[in-house]
């Protein structure tokens, strides 16, 4: 299911004091459900899961899995340090989670022993692990090749993410390796901005923060390269790097936002529950962008 599938890394809904809207989520799991993804990533970058409160992760992924049991439940795994990391991970585990995704460990930015012994402790929970190749701005790590050799190899490594926002190639480098020296791994894409290109590059599926709305559309372009549509492929891309263009914009951090408002526009849940308490503000203008584009592409009558 990793290898060909297609995984929206989910937003949680929050009011503006910071709390859950259970409405809301529900809202959106039967939404998304429509939608017919492979499944989805809970507690990502997207779902804020390192600043998540406990009750709310565990009210999130059981939502999730309550809500979706036919698809396959990604959860991020991470911490300020590596045994908070391993509880997230086995706490996932104990709600559901059928993945896990490690977030990237910063504090050992120099360290490779210390981040392949991290991985090492997360694969050892017993689920599928999902590196995470995640650029710094973002809070992630630039792996090396040698250390990402090292890493794949990790008994219980099912693949690795990538989402390098805009290191083409970055992508093709570590595309190469996974092609060359583990190719029972699965490449993933996780690059909102360049999401047809890295399937020609050789991503096999995708999660990414943009599946949070309009999944359909960017589901179809993954079975479309997969099917060898060229023209579909061409004429989808179109609309789904037009909808990146409006949604994946500096500042970065508001993408997550802006998603909650492409949400908002869709009717899935409503203002109230369009919030993120740890990023920037959308302004009027960037929210009548989204809709317009949304309409341009057909996903708002």
């Amino acid at each position: 299911m990793l290898a060909g599938g297609f995984f929206p890394a989910v937003p949680a809904p929050l009011r503006a004091d910071g709390s859950l809207d259970p409405l809301a989520q529900e809202r959106y799991v039967t939404y998304m459900r429509g939608q017919a993804p492979s499944g989805v990533a809970v507690w990502a970058h997207t779902g804020r899961g390192l600043l998540l409160t406990r009750a709310q992760r565990e009210h999130v992924l059981k939502s999730w899995r309550s809500g979706y049991p036919e698809g396959l439940i990604v959860a991020g795994a991470g911490g300020a340090s590596d045994d908070d990391a391993v509880r997230m991970a086995e706490e996932a585990a104990a709600w559901g989670a059928d993945c896990l995704m490690a977030y990237a460990p910063v504090r050992h930015r120099g360290n490779p022993e210390a981040i392949v012994q991290y991985h090492r402790r997360l694969a050892a929970v017993g689920k599928p692990l999902i590196l995470f190749f995640l650029y710094e701005a973002a809070g992630g790590v630039t792996y090396s090749l040698d250390l990402l050799r090292e890493m794949v190899a990790i008994p219980g490594v099912a693949g690795i993410k990538m989402a390098t926002l805009d290191s083409v190639m970055t992508f093709q480098d570590v595309a190469g390796l996974i092609r060359t020296a583990a190719p029972d791994k699965s490449l993933i894409t996780g690059e909102d901005r360049f999401l047809g290109y890295s399937l020609m590059c050789g991503a096999q599926g995708a999660l990414v923060g943009m599946g949070a709305a309009c999944a359909r559309l960017q589901h179809d372009l993954l079975r479309a390269w997969q099917a060898e549509d060229a023209a579909r492929f061409l004429q989808l891309n179109s609309k789904v790097d037009a909808f990146a263009q409006a949604t994946f914009i500096a500042p970065m951090e508001g993408y997550i936002r802006r998603m909650l408002w492409a949400l908002v526009a869709l009717g899935v849940i409503g203002e109230e529950a369009a919030h993120d308490p740890w990023g920037p503000e959308v302004s009027k203008a960037e929210r009548d962008r989204i809709v317009a584009v949304m309409k341009q592409i057909g996903e708002l009558v």
